[in-house]
């Protein structure tokens, strides 16, 4: 197996240290626009090359697998590029995997009641053409989504005999600091991917059929475990409810996010502001997304590790009829601490919690326990060899019921 990381940001940078302590690779070329960065995440293991990439070039992407002869392309990389890299591995004959699918577009004038077009779409509509090729794009296999839609696929083969709803739930106590201790706003993950996720209608699957919400709605509040306690989590949109009901027969599936009261009020600032605009503006002269300066003034993710305290859990609350035939309420979870990522591999929770994932799956790719051709959800395949091998990598799952 010989794989294009794309993307030495956060998420790669982890990506590459887990894998470094693996051994079903040959080879590891770590792409990224900024050189720097490619060279810096690369140097950690033999094994590894750098190399400038431009992700927005579906020809940059296939001019690159087929210099290295690379067999699997992993996309670590904000999702306004996914096409043009899922596109680039198509034309140079490689398998691909992302963490996020392509980007939704809401309904013109029913945003809040109707799909407009939906994460994944722009990918699913060719998945017959990668299946006749042979190949596999397996789409959405992060953390959230990704490990959440493996626990997915668990309840529904092991746990459950009726599934009434797939609730993904996610939530964290972890605070980042200044120097003199303070309290700060850094988010932990991208902002350009957050501001998108949040702040476009949520999707909730009910009965055969998808419909939106208006952002922020239906507030619960959560008792994550692991000492994180209750948190409120509102709707968002997200990979799972379009992932699930497709290969999972369940009466409802929902997402929910911990934001916490002052990043929804900063979230809704920006709207407000239109600062979550990805549409350039001139300003002085220059052409700059609003977007794009938000993620640029905050503190890059990769680097807020050492400021951060606290776990973050990833999880599924899974709610129907058990094997049993009783009443079942479970959840399924994963919960990790910065300061064990931080020591362990010197990548903060967050960002590491989301690339053991598809270095997991790409194991199991290359071992031949996962097997498949088209455009597949992590749902498409065992659950039961995921989990093992995560337990393995040091970072067990657990269970709850509710």
């Amino acid at each position: 197996m010989r794989i294009l990381l794309i993307g030495a940001g956060g998420v790669g940078g982890a990506f590459a240290a887990i894998a470094a302590r693996r051994d079903f690779f040959e080879t590891i070329v770590v792409a990224d626009y900024d050189p720097a960065k490619a060279a810096a995440a690369a140097a950690i293991d033999g094994r590894y090359l750098a190399a400038q990439v431009d992700a927005s070039s579906a020809g940059s992407v296939t001019a690159l697998c087929q210099e290295h002869a690379i067999t699997h392309v992993m996309n670590a990389v904000d999702p306004v590029f996914n096409m043009s890299i899922f596109d680039g591995a198509f034309a140079a004959g490689a398998d691909y995997l992302d963490m996020a699918m392509s980007l939704s577009r809401p309904h013109p004038t029913a945003p809040y009641e109707q799909c407009g077009v939906k994460l994944g779409d722009e990918q699913f509509a060719v998945a017959e053409q990668w299946e006749q090729e042979g190949r596999l794009a397996l789409v959405g296999m992060g953390v959230e989504p990704g490990l959440s839609d493996v626990f997915a696929r668990y309840a529904a083969d092991h746990l459950f005999s009726e599934i009434d709803e797939l609730g993904t739930r996610d939530g964290a106590n972890l605070v980042v600091t200044d120097d003199d201790g303070n309290e700060i706003f850094a988010p932990s993950f991208s902002m350009w991917t957050t501001i998108e996720e949040c702040l476009n209608p949520p999707v909730i699957w009910q009965d055969g059929e998808w419909s939106t919400t208006p952002p922020f709605s239906e507030p619960e509040v959560f008792d994550f475990p692991e000492g994180i306690g209750p948190v409120e989590c509102v709707n968002v949109e997200h990979e799972e409810v379009l992932l699930m009901p497709r290969w999972i027969d369940c009466r409802r599936a929902t997402f929910k996010y911990g934001l916490g009261d002052e990043f929804i009020t900063i979230l809704k600032v920006l709207h407000t502001l239109g600062l979550d605009r990805t549409e350039k503006v001139r300003v002085k002269g220059v052409e700059v997304s609003p977007r794009d300066v938000v993620a640029a003034v905050l503190p890059d993710p990769a680097t807020v590790g050492p400021r951060m305290k606290g776990k973050t859990c990833a999880g599924l609350w899974v709610t129907g009829t058990g094997k049993d035939g009783a009443p079942r309420s479970t959840y399924l979870y994963h919960v990790v601490d910065n300061e064990w990522t931080m020591r362990e591999y010197g990548h903060q929770c967050v960002v590491w919690q989301t690339a053991i994932n598809p270095v997991i799956a790409l194991e199991l790719l290359a071992t031949g326990a996962w097997q498949g051709a088209g455009v597949l959800g992590p749902e498409a395949f065992d659950a039961v060899p995921f989990l093992d091998l995560l337990t393995a990598y040091g970072s067990p799952w657990g269970q709850r019921e509710q």
